[in-house]
C-alpha cells in the first residue's frame, strides 16, 4: 500500500460539481490499494473576494486578522470534499492547519512551516479515512493562525508528503504539466516531460504560476517525487526530480515572465559605507521581498542611484517606507514604477554553454525592446522591461531558442 498525497487548486475545486470530480479521481488512487491524503485550496475566487472586503474596511488590513478572514476559504472546501467523499460511499475526515498541526513562524500573509505533527493525520489513516487537508494554512507557536502566501497549499501538500515519508505527491491545476513558456501567450509551447528541481525553482521564483516556490524547495529538500497533473484530463503531467535523471538537458528549458513586478529608485544617495545596508535592513525589517538591485554613480559623482524591484503586492508599502528612508539619509528623491515585467530565459544547460545570455539580448534587440535591468545566476538571465512589451518578448524568445522543436 502506498502513500499518496494529492494537491487540488482554487479552479479544480470551484463548483460543486468540480468537487465531485476531484473526489472520484481521489478514489481511483483508493482503489488502487493506496492511502490517499488530499491538500485543497479554497474555491477559484473565494481568497479574492475575502481580501476584497477586508479592503473595504482598510486599504492596508491588520495582517493578523487577514490571516484569520482569508483562512476560512479553505475551510468551506474541505468540508464540502469530505462530504462528497462521504456520500459516495468512503471515509474521509478533514483538518483545518491548526488540527493537525501544521507550526509556522509568525510571520502573518507569508508564514513559513517549521514542523508538522503528523500523529493526528497518521492516526486517521489507520482508521481508514481519506484526510482532507486545508491548504494554505497553520497555527505559530502563540496559537495564531497563519496562511502561508498565495500558492501556500502546494507547500501544504509538500510539507505532508515530507512528514509522513508518502511515496508521491501530485499536483492537480488547471494546466496538465510544466510548458516551456505560458501556452496562452506563445501557442508553440510545449510539454516538457520532466524538469529539474533547479530548473522549477527558478520557474516559481521567475512567476510561473505552475509550483508554489517554497513546495519545489521541500521537494528537493526531502526529495519528494513531484508530478504535475490536470485536474480535467487524464495524461501524464510533468515529473519533477534530480537533474541526473534527466538523459539530455536543452541549454534552454524554457521562457518565464512576471507581471507583478515594481521598480523604485532612489535618486542621489549619499555615497557612503553602510548606506545600502541601512536602506535595506529596514525594508528587510518590514518583511518586504527585493528581488533585482541595481546600483549606478550619479552625473556629479558624488551620490549613487540605487534601484531596486519589489512585487506589486509590496508596491505602496515599499515606496511609503523608502522615502521615509530617503529623507532619513538626505537622498534627494524617490520615483515608482509599476509598468514593468520580467522576462527569464532557465536552463541547467547554461553551465557549459557561452554567448547564451548575448543571444537573448540580441533577440529583444531586434524587436527594439530595452533592457532596464540585468539580473543573471547559472542557470537563468533576468530582463526588466516595459510591461506592455512582455508577451512579445516571450514569444521571441521562445523562437530564438527553438522551444518548439
Amino acid at each position: 500500500m502506498a502513500l499518496i498525497v494529492q494537491k487540488f487548486g482554487g479552479t479544480s475545486v470551484g463548483t460543486i460539481e468540480r468537487i465531485a470530480n476531484v473526489a472520484n479521481k481521489v478514489i481511483k488512487e483508493v482503489k488502487n490499494g493506496n492511502q490517499v491524503i488530499v491538500v485543497v485550496s479554497a474555491m477559484a475566487g473565494e481568497t479574492d473576494r475575502l481580501i476584497n472586503l477586508a479592503k473595504q474596511v482598510d486599504e492596508l488590513p491588520f495582517e493578523r486578522e487577514m490571516d484569520v478572514l482569508v483562512s476560512t476559504g479553505e475551510q468551506v472546501s474541505i468540508a464540502l470534499l469530505a462530504m462528497t467523499l462521504i456520500k459516495m460511499g468512503y471515509k474521509a475526515k478533514s483538518f483545518l492547519g491548526f488540527q493537525i498541526p501544521i507550526y509556522t513562524d509568525g510571520v502573518f500573509t507569508k508564514a513559513r512551516i517549521t514542523e508538522i505533527e503528523p500523529d493526528n493525520i497518521q492516526k486517521a489513516l489507520n482508521e481508514g479515512n481519506i484526510v482532507v487537508v486545508a491548504g494554505f494554512q497553520g497555527i505559530d507557536r502563540e496559537g495564531n493562525i497563519t496562511t502561508l502566501g498565495r500558492g501556500g497549499s502546494d507547500t501544504t501538500a509538500v510539507a505532508i508528503a515530507a512528514a509522513l515519508n508518502a511515496d508521491r505527491c501530485d499536483i492537480y491545476t488547471d494546466v496538465d504539466g510544466v510548458y516551456t513558456t505560458d501556452p496562452n501567450v506563445c501557442p508553440k509551447a510545449k510539454k516538457i516531460k520532466k524538469i529539474s528541481y533547479e530548473e522549477m525553482l527558478e520557474y516559481a521564483s521567475l512567476g510561473a504560476k505552475v509550483l508554489h516556490l517554497r513546495s519545489v524547495e521541500f521537494a528537493q529538500k526531502y526529495n519528494i517525487k513531484l508530478q504535475v497533473r490536470s485536474s480535467f484530463k487524464d495524461e501524464e503531467g510533468t515529473i519533477v526530480c534530480k537533474e541526473e535523471e534527466i538523459m539530455e538537458q536543452p541549454v534552454v528549458t524554457g521562457i518565464a515572465y512576471d507581471k507583478n513586478q515594481a521598480k523604485i529608485s532612489i535618486i542621489k544617495v549619499p555615497d557612503k559605507p553602510g548606506i545600502a545596508a541601512k536602506i535595506f535592513g529596514k525594508i528587510a525589517d518590514e518583511n518586504i521581498s527585493v528581488d533585482m538591485i541595481v546600483q549606478n554613480i550619479s552625473e556629479d559623482g558624488k551620490s549613487t542611484d540605487l534601484t531596486f524591484t519589489v512585487t506589486k503586492n509590496d508596491f505602496k508599502k515599499a515606496m511609503d517606507l523608502v522615502k521615509e528612508i530617503a529623507k532619513d539619509i538626505g537622498a534627494e528623491d524617490v520615483v515608482g514604477d509599476e509598468n514593468i515585467s520580467k522576462v527569464s530565459i532557465i536552463g541547467v544547460g547554461m553551465r557549459s554553454h557561452s554567448g547564451v545570455a548575448a543571444k537573448m539580448f540580441e533577440a529583444l534587440a531586434k524587436e527594439n525592446i530595452n533592457i532596464q535591468m540585468i539580473s543573471t545566476s547559472e542557470i537563468k538571465v533576468s530582463c526588466i522591461i516595459d510591461e506592455k512589451y512582455t508577451e512579445l518578448a516571450v514569444r521571441v524568445l521562445h523562437d530564438a531558442f527553438e522551444l518548439d522543436k
